[in-house]
């Protein structure tokens, strides 16, 4: 069999994987692209070891031996990666990775310096909360618009 074959579908592999990393919203459908990948650089780490090793005799197959490290690696980074998202869902109710922002960040920490304090501008007021006239709009037409 020659290299190209599973060198292709590993590219295959990657790319979809890839395209579900940038394109998903669901931090479990990316966990499961992140996998896809790590599957294709398994893939052709077997396919070299092999391609190689028919040059040479005496061979340690070192290819299949860093396949199972990242199989290893990949299980660990699967078990941490869920078990962070279902702490997440619990406190949020949302797995949607939009929606979610640093879970430090609350809805009463105020400004980025943490200091409890929102970062307004001189008369106290955002200027993005300013409705046409310059009076602030409520809290749930700004849910709405953001929706």
């Amino acid at each position: 069999m020659h290299l190209v074959y599973p060198a292709v579908l590993a590219a295959l592999l990657f790319c979809t994987g890839l395209y579900g990393v940038l394109a998903r919203r669901n931090a479990i459908l990316v966990l499961m692209s992140v996998e896809l990948m790590l599957n294709a650089v398994n893939l052709n780490l077997v396919a070299f070891d092999v391609w190689l090793s028919r040059a040479a005799r005496d061979t340690l197959h070192s290819g299949q031996a860093l396949t199972l490290f990242t199989i290893a690696i990949a299980a660990a980074e699967i078990g941490i990666g869920l078990a962070i998202v279902l702490a997440v869902h619990r406190n949020r109710g949302t797995a949607d990775i939009d929606r979610l922002r640093d879970t430090a960040e609350g809805p009463g920490t105020g400004g980025p310096d943490g200091d409890g304090q929102d970062d307004d501008g001189p008369d106290g007021d955002r200027p993005d909360d300013d409705g046409p006239q310059g009076a602030p709009v409520p809290a749930d037409e700004k849910a709405e618009a953001t929706a």
